[in-house]
């Protein structure tokens, strides 16, 4: 079995859109987003569901995940975000991560169907990171 695609994307041998990195997390967009700005966020260290995360680890992971949250509604001016992670059942790579998807009032998403969309180019992407990173760089 290969590398982790998850543990690519934090070491840089995969081509992701990176959003914000720190000491504990990558952020990077999910190349086929709920809705433009879909983050994912994830343990730099592998992990691989939210059990085996360390428990001195569990408030400073989610720390993080509620500024990136905080980011994206701000960068986008999206009505909210919604936040969530799976844990083995339909969780599709075995290493932890977090969604942030920003939200607006009437934007369709229903439960937990979630409906996926693409960039319309690699520039469209690097435009909505950029907004978002701006905004948690400030």
């Amino acid at each position: 079995m290969g590398e982790c695609l998850f543990c690519a994307a934090v070491s840089g041998s995969l081509d992701v859109t990176p959003v914000y990195t720190s000491e504990s997390v990558f952020a990077f967009l999910d190349h086929r987003p709920v809705f433009k700005g879909h983050v994912l966020v994830v343990p730099r260290e592998h992990v691989e569901v939210l059990a085996d995360l360390a428990s001195d680890q569990v408030g400073p992971y989610f720390l993080e995940v509620q500024k990136i949250a905080v980011a994206v509604e701000s960068a986008l001016g999206a009505g909210g975000t919604f936040v969530a992670l799976n844990n083995k059942v339909s969780q599709s790579v075995a290493h932890l991560h977090t969604h942030v998807v920003p939200r607006t009032k009437g934007d369709g998403l229903r439960g937990f169907f979630w409906p996926r969309t693409k960039y319309e180019s690699p520039d469209e992407a690097v435009s909505y990171a950029k907004r978002i990173a701006d905004v948690l760089a400030s």
